[in-house]
C-alpha cells in the first residue's frame, strides 16, 4: 500500500468553498457579498489614494473610500489620468457581473423555492383533517367522501401523499370532483408513503383519520403494510388517530392487521368485491342500494346512543323511532349483532346500529306507530331455488367467486365458467359436485370477447351472467376494454333476440360504469368502489367496523331485496310501521323500499331508505322491501320463521377477524 499523498492547502480551501457554496442560497450570497467588498474596497482605496483633490485626514479619505464603493455602478463616471478612468471602468465592470449575479442567484432561489412548492415539500399545518396515502383508481371515491365529511368544519382539508407529482394528482382529483368542494381545502404533497420523513409532511399526528390505499401494481399489498409500519414508526404504537387500511390480497391482511396496530383496521378489497358481485347477481339491484346506504349523503347505517332503548326488546325499539329503522345493537365491547331475536333487550351499555339520516340520538315517536295486522302477508317458504349461473372471465377474484357460489347456492345448483386459453386457470370438461359442494362447475375454453363464443352459448337459459374483466398489469393499460367488448356483445344479443339478460359486470375503472352497454337487467359493479365507501364509513366511525364485518361476512348479516308481497298483501294500503313488523315477524329489518318502475331499468331506481313510519301507501307485486336479513345459518331453521334467532337473546356472536370467514378459493389455475 503507497504512502498517502498531503493535501494541499489549495485543495482544502477549494473542497470548503464547494462544501459552504452548497448548503443553501443563503451561503452563496455570502460569498457573493465577500467576493465583491474583496474587490470593491481595494480598488475604491486606491482611486481615492491617487486622487490629487483627496482629503488630507485619514477619516476623510475614508469617507471618500466609502462614497466611491457605493457609486459603483456609475461606470466611467470618474475623470483624470488614464489610469483613473480605467480603475473606474474595471470596478463599474465588477459591479454590473456581481449585480448581474445576484439577480441571477435570487432568481434560481426563488425558481427552486417555487419548484418544491410545485412538487408538494412543503409541511401540512392543519387540524382535524383527512389523510389519504396512495393513489389507485380508489382514491377519486375516497377523496370526494372525505370532503363531504369534512364540510361544516372551520378549516376543513385533506391531503393527499403519494409518489406522484401533486400539481398532475391535483388536477386529477379536480376533474373527477368538480373544482368547487364546498370549501374544503384538497392538498396534494409529493413522497413515498413508506418514508416516516415525506409522512410527517401531512401531520397525520393532528389528523381525523388517516387512509391507506392498496396501489394496482404486484406489490400493492406489501407497499401497505410498509406504509402502516412508516405510520408506526412516526406515531408509536396505539398512538394517533384512526387508520383504515386495505389489501387485495388476503395473505396479507393478518401482516397489515399486526402493522395497523390497535387502532387501526385493514379491509380485503378482493373477497368483498367477490361478495359483491354475488349478491348482486342474486340480487338485482342491490348495486345501488349499497352505494346509497353507503356513501355520506342521504340515509346510512349509524351507531348511535339511545338512553330511552334501555331494558327495552328489540320489536318495541324498531317501532318506536319515525325516521329511522333499527338493524341491530352493537354491545360495549365493540361487538355487532345485526337482525337480533325480537325478544332481545338492549343492555346496560349498548348502542343501537340504525340507518337514518344522521347519528344523533333517535327521537321517540309521541303518539305510537300504528300496525295493521290484517294487512300483513302469511308466511311462505322462501327455499331458495337451483340456480344456473354463467362465468364469463377470469381474474384473481374469479376463484373467490366460485367458491363462494360452491358454499352458499342451493344443491343442485349448476355453473359454467368460460375463459380464454391463455387464462391458465380452468380444466377441460365438466366436474360434477363432491360430498361437501353444492354446485356442478363445468369449464369450457373460449374468448368471451368473441361473438361465436358467446352466440353457441344458450345465454337465456342462465339465470345470472357474470362478466369478469381481465387483472390489471403493465401490459393491461385498460383493462375494462375486454370487458366492455363482452358487454357489447351480450347487448347485441339482447336486442336481436328482444328480451333482457341478467348480467353483472365486474368494472376496474369507475370511468368505464358510464361506457358499459347494459341492458335493462344488466347491472355493475365498480371495483374497490363500495370497499372505499365502507373505508371512508369506517375512518368516521370505528365502531362500524364490527358492523359492517357482519353486514359483510360470509355467515352473518346481508341485505337483500324481496318482493314488498312476502309482507304485505299486494294491492292494499298499509304503513313502513306494517312493513318493518311484518319483517320482524321473519326475523328480518326492513330499512327501505323501491317503488315499481317499468320505465326505468331497475339498476336505475333509487331506493328510499329509512322512510317514515306512519308514510302510508298501496303496495303492489313488484314493490321491493330492502331488508337485512340473518345469517344463512338460521334463515332457514324453524324457529327463524317463527321471528326467533338461533342466537339467545341478548347475546353477541364472538368478534370474526380472521380469515376462515372469507369463501374459500376456487380451483387452483394448472
Amino acid at each position: 500500500m503507497g504512502r498517502r499523498r498531503p493535501v494541499s492547502w489549495r485543495h482544502r480551501a477549494r473542497y470548503v468553498f464547494d462544501r459552504t457554496l452548497a448548503r443553501s442560497t443563503g451561503a452563496l450570497l455570502g460569498w457573493l457579498a465577500a467576493c465583491c467588498l474583496a474587490i470593491v474596497v481595494p480598488v475604491s482605496t486606491l482611486l481615492v489614494w491617487t486622487d490629487p483633490r483627496a482629503p488630507r485626514s485619514l477619516s476623510e479619505r475614508l469617507v471618500a473610500v466609502w462614497r466611491t464603493s457605493a457609486e459603483t455602478l456609475r461606470l466611467g463616471g470618474v475623470t483624470g489620468a488614464p489610469l483613473r478612468m480605467l480603475l473606474s471602468v474595471f470596478l463599474g465592470l465588477i459591479a454590473l457581473l456581481c449585480v448581474s449575479t445576484l439577480v441571477g442567484v435570487i432568481t434560481t432561489g426563488l425558481g427552486d423555492r417555487l419548484e418544491e412548492l410545485r412538487r408538494g415539500r412543503s409541511r401540512v399545518l392543519e387540524k382535524g383533517h383527512a389523510v389519504v396515502l396512495g393513489w389507485s383508481d380508489q382514491v377519486f371515491t375516497v377523496v370526494g367522501e372525505m370532503v363531504l365529511s369534512q364540510v361544516g368544519r372551520v378549516r376543513g382539508a385533506v391531503a393527499v401523499l403519494a409518489d406522484r407529482d401533486s400539481a398532475v394528482m391535483a388536477s386529477d382529483l379536480n376533474t373527477a370532483l368538480g373544482v368547487v368542494t364546498r370549501g374544503v381545502r384538497v392538498v396534494c404533497r409529493t413522497g413515498e408513503p413508506t418514508d416516516p420523513a415525506a409522512l410527517a409532511l401531512l401531520t397525520p399526528a393532528a389528523a381525523h383519520c388517516v387512509l391507506v390505499l392498496p396501489g394496482d401494481d404486484d406489490d400493492a399489498d406489501a407497499e401497505v403494510v410498509r406504509v402502516l409500519l412508516a405510520l408506526r414508526a412516526l406515531l408509536g404504537a396505539g398512538a394517533g388517530p384512526p387508520v383504515v387500511a386495505a389489501v387485495r390480497d388476503e395473505r396479507f391482511l393478518t401482516a397489515a392487521r399486526l402493522a395497523a396496530g390497535a387502532r387501526g383496521v385493514v379491509l380485503d378489497v378482493e373477497s368483498t368485491t367477490a361478495r359483491l358481485l354475488v349478491q348482486a347477481a342474486r340480487q338485482p339491484g342491490l348495486v345501488r342500494a349499497l352505494r346509497d346506504l353507503l356513501d355520506l349523503t342521504g340515509a346510512e347505517f349509524h351507531v348511535v346512543h339511545a338512553p330511552d332503548a334501555l331494558g327495552l326488546t328489540f320489536a318495541e325499539i324498531s317501532l318506536r323511532y319515525e325516521d329511522a329503522c333499527a338493524v341491530g345493537y352493537l354491545a360495549a365491547d365493540g361487538r355487532a349483532l345485526l337482525t337480533p331475536a325480537s325478544s332481545a333487550r338492549c343492555g346496560q351499555g349498548d348502542r343501537l346500529i340504525v340507518v337514518a339520516r344522521d347519528d344523533r340520538p333517535p327521537v321517540p315517536e309521541r303518539e305510537g306507530t300504528t300496525v295493521d295486522l290484517s294487512v300483513m302477508a302469511g308466511p311462505r317458504d322462501r327455499q331458495r331455488a337451483c340456480s344456473k349461473t354463467l362465468l364469463l372471465g377470469w381474474n384473481r377474484r374469479a376463484p373467490l367467486v366460485v367458491g363462494l357460489l360452491r358454499r352458499t347456492a342451493q344443491p343442485g345448483s349448476l355453473l359454467h365458467v368460460v375463459t380464454g386459453s391463455d387464462d391458465g386457470s380452468v380444466t377441460a370438461g365438466a366436474s360434477g359436485p363432491t360430498d361437501d359442494e353444492r354446485v356442478a362447475v363445468s369449464y369450457r375454453v373460449g374468448e368471451p370477447t368473441r361473438p361465436d363464443t358467446l352466440r353457441a352459448l344458450d345465454l337465456f337459459g342462465y339465470d345470472t351472467v357474470i362478466a369478469l374483466g381481465p387483472d390489471a398489469g403493465p401490459h393491461r393499460a385498460r383493462p375494462d376494454d375486454q370487458l366492455l367488448l363482452t358487454l357489447l356483445t351480450l347487448r347485441a344479443v339482447e336486442e336481436e333476440s328482444g328480451r333482457a339478460l341478467p348480467v353483472v359486470a365486474e368494472l376496474t375503472d369507475h370511468r368505464s360504469l358510464a361506457l358499459a352497454p347494459l341492458g335493462p337487467e344488466g347491472d355493475a359493479v365498480v371495483r374497490g368502489e363500495l370497499t372505499s365507501l365502507v373505508m371512508t364509513r369506517i375512518a368516521q366511525n370505528t365502531g362500524m367496523a364490527a358492523v359492517f364485518e357482519e353486514l359483510f361476512a360470509a355467515r352473518g348479516g346481508a341485505l337483500a331485496l324481496r318482493p314488498a308481497s312476502y309482507y304485505v298483501l299486494p294491492g292494499r294500503v298499509a304503513s313502513f310501521a306494517t312493513v318493518v313488523a311484518s319483517a320482524l315477524r321473519l326475523g328480518e329489518c326492513a330499512i327501505g323500499y323501491r317503488a315499481h318502475d317499468a320505465c326505468t331499468p331497475r339498476r336505475e331506481v333509487d331506493v328510499r331508505l329509512a322512510p317514515g313510519k306512519t308514510e302510508r301507501r298501496a303496495w303492489n307485486s313488484e314493490d321491493e322491501i330492502l331488508v337485512v336479513t340473518p345469517s344463512e345459518a338460521g334463515a332457514h331453521s324453524p324457529a327463524a320463521a317463527y321471528g326467533e334467532r338461533t342466537t339467545r337473546p341478548g347475546g353477541l356472536p364472538e368478534a370474526r377477524r380472521g380469515t376462515d370467514d372469507r369463501p374459500a378459493r376456487g380451483p387452483a389455475p394448472e
